[in-house]
């Protein structure tokens, strides 16, 4: 067990050019706004993201985003940012957009273990286009990849210094399932506690996949 507390500069210095990021949030509820615009002043680009969404222009990633530090993303709608539906349509933004419910599911196979999950979500539409398919029970289904990141950014209501985490109910989303498939995950701590300063009930996602802590803002 160790103190897990990183520096926001210590962070800064950590996220490499290129890096392939998942970012929690839900149009920006429960995503660590505070490292964001840390890698808004740090010299890095060229990322991809893996997120719900592409939040608002100014707000979550979608800063990220107008800042043209992100040459991919992998998310399940972008409606309500402007700024990356300009940039697909340019061709300076790659946009795979993904349905909500297999992008949460390729996600928890990449932290479990699995090579890919089948879904019907898809089968006779443009989604199927060059992805293998099988048939079960007299059923089509899509094989769709397991997908995994370098990093995962996610944001904590409270956490304890060995990075155990709660979040602020709908704020968890996508946060207690990145990490388990992240090579490194850092987490934005609203409010951190002496270890003992959680009730094991309230333990929403566990220190062992959380390598570092980060103090943040009050906004969850």
């Amino acid at each position: 067990m160790k103190d897990k507390r990183m520096s926001l500069e210590d962070f800064q210095k950590r996220i490499p050019d290129g890096a392939v990021i998942m970012v929690s949030g839900f149009l920006g509820d429960g995503t660590p706004e505070t490292l964001i615009d840390a890698l808004l002043k740090g010299p890095q680009g060229n990322f991809t993201l893996i997120a719900n969404d592409t939040a608002f222009s100014h707000k979550g990633i979608g800063k990220l985003i107008v800042a043209r530090k992100v040459r991919k993303v992998i998310v399940s709608h972008i409606g309500t940012n402007p700024e990356t539906q300009k940039q697909m349509i340019e061709g300076s933004l790659d946009v795979s957009l993904v349905p909500q419910g297999t992008l949460a599911e390729q996600i928890r196979a990449g932290g479990f273990g699995l090579g890919g999950i089948l879904t019907p979500t898809g089968v006779g539409t443009l989604v199927e286009n060059g992805k293998p398919k099988i048939t079960l029970e007299g059923k089509e289904y899509l094989v769709e990849k397991a997908l995994k990141a370098d990093f995962a950014l996610i944001k904590a209501k409270k956490a304890d210094f060995y990075g155990n985490c709660t979040f602020n109910f709908t704020a968890q989303n996508f946060n207690s399932l990145m990490p388990f498939a992240c090579s490194c995950t850092i987490c934005e701590v609203q409010e951190m506690v002496p270890v003992g300063g959680l009730s094991p009930n309230e333990i929403q996602l566990p220190h062992a996949v959380v390598d570092f802590l980060v103090k943040g803002g009050a906004q969850v």
